[in-house]
């Protein structure tokens, strides 16, 4: 399988904007990107699409649909039949919507007695799917009050929000001393950043992070894009502000 952005975004059911948009992210990067620029997608990366538009069903936020995606012990089969439950229960819900509108239009009823998933059958399903996930891959409180918040969010929102962030990644790495006064007013900012646009971040759970940062080889490759040893300083950062 080879395909391109516009086939792969028509396959998924997508804009070719949310696929550009998770490329610029990390989250789904393309399997092949010509010298041109073109954008293909194999089988593999179609799958993890389909993914993503699971926990995106369950408004999971992307941030943490990465971290979940990443995580050593996600069963990507698991996820998929998972997905593939909600799809059926929501195309059986639409099926009888177009029974009944054809009934109506035809004047003749055509009753099946077969039990049919209703919406309250499909959004219980859904938040159970969503629960769990919480409660495997994140703080509960704080994945529950994220996805809430992220819910919500325009691509153009949540471009902003990562932007900001990047920002205060590269003025980490920037940093010469973890407990300097720059350092630590970069510190105050990302506490603030989080629970302004994630969740509230409380000192536990921020220190929690910054231990994160330097004992998660994922998150410590990803940081330390912005600068060698940058997730060490944000690390040590963070252990001096939550002394104070």
């Amino acid at each position: 399988m080879r395909l391109s952005v516009s086939e792969a975004a028509k396959r998924a059911g997508v804009s070719v904007r949310t696929l550009h948009y998770y490329d610029e992210i990390g989250l789904l990067k393309p399997s092949e990107t010509t010298g041109a620029g073109y954008r293909f997608y194999d089988g593999a990366a179609m799958a993890s699409l389909q993914q993503i538009l699971f926990y995106r069903e369950l408004d999971v936020p992307l941030d943490q649909i990465r971290r979940i995606l990443d995580a050593p012990d996600h069963d990507r089969t698991e996820a998929l039949q998972k997905h593939r439950t909600l799809l059926l229960m929501k195309r059986r819900r639409l099926d009888d919507m177009l029974r009944l509108v054809d009934e109506t239009i035809g004047g003749i009823a055509m009753y099946d007695e077969r039990p049919r998933p209703t919406q309250a059958d499909w959004e219980a399903v859904k938040n159970q799917y969503a629960q769990e996930a919480a409660e495997r891959w994140g703080n509960t409180e704080a994945f529950l009050e994220s996805r809430e918040r992220h819910a919500k969010y325009t691509p153009e929102q949540e471009a902003r929000i990562n932007a900001g962030m990047e920002e205060i990644f590269a003025a980490f790495g920037r940093c010469a001393d973890p407990e300097g006064p720059e350092a630590q007013a970069l510190v105050k900012r990302w506490q603030a950043h989080i629970t302004q646009y994630h969740y509230h971040c409380t000192d536990g759970i921020l220190a929690c992070l910054g231990q994160m940062y330097v004992n998660d080889p994922r998150f410590t490759e990803s940081l330390d894009k912005y600068g060698p040893g940058t997730a060490r300083k944000m690390s040590a950062a963070i252990a001096a502000y939550c002394k104070k």
